[in-house]
């Protein structure tokens, strides 16, 4: 055999080595690496996109926390002024109270005052009636008269 014969069955056998590696080999481990890139791909533009979603979530879990701050503070100034207007119910009706009950010791002061006004008058009656009887009982004179009203008045 000569070496031309030998070097065109190796050339040969070496472009079927090439093509069998070709179909048969390199074709799915190709295909294999290409699937394996789209998944790291995939994944890493998966964990960019939670890493996005991650961010927005803590943005929108701040400006939960904020909304919920300012409605508690809202609800505390509520709170406070509706406690604020329960004091000022409180000291009105406390004072509406002390109207009253001021109202009612005059009432009961102007009836003890009529009442010993007309006790008064009773006993000025009576007195009246014994100045007179004391009059009567004495002699009929005008100076004893006078006296005896003079002490009346006195008494009264």
């Amino acid at each position: 055999m000569s070496i031309n014969a030998t070097l065109l069955i190796q050339i040969v056998a070496f472009v079927l080595l090439i093509w069998f590696v070709n179909k048969v080999l390199w074709g799915p481990i190709s295909k294999l690496m290409e699937e394996r890139q789209k998944r790291i791909a995939d994944g890493l533009s998966a964990a960019e996109k939670g890493k996005r979603e991650l961010e927005m979530a803590e943005k929108r879990a701040k400006e939960v926390l904020k909304d919920a701050k300012e409605q508690a503070q809202n609800i505390i100034g509520q709170a406070e002024k509706r406690a604020n207007e329960i004091v000022d119910d409180a000291k009105t009706k406390a004072q509406e109270e002390a109207e009253r009950v001021r109202a009612g010791a005059q009432a009961e002061l102007a009836q003890e005052v009529a009442a010993a006004r007309e006790q008064l008058r009773t006993e000025v009656a009576s007195l009246a009636a014994a100045g007179a009887g004391q009059i009567l009982a004495r002699e009929i004179d005008a100076k004893a008269h006078q006296d005896i009203l003079d002490r009346l008045v006195k008494q009264i």
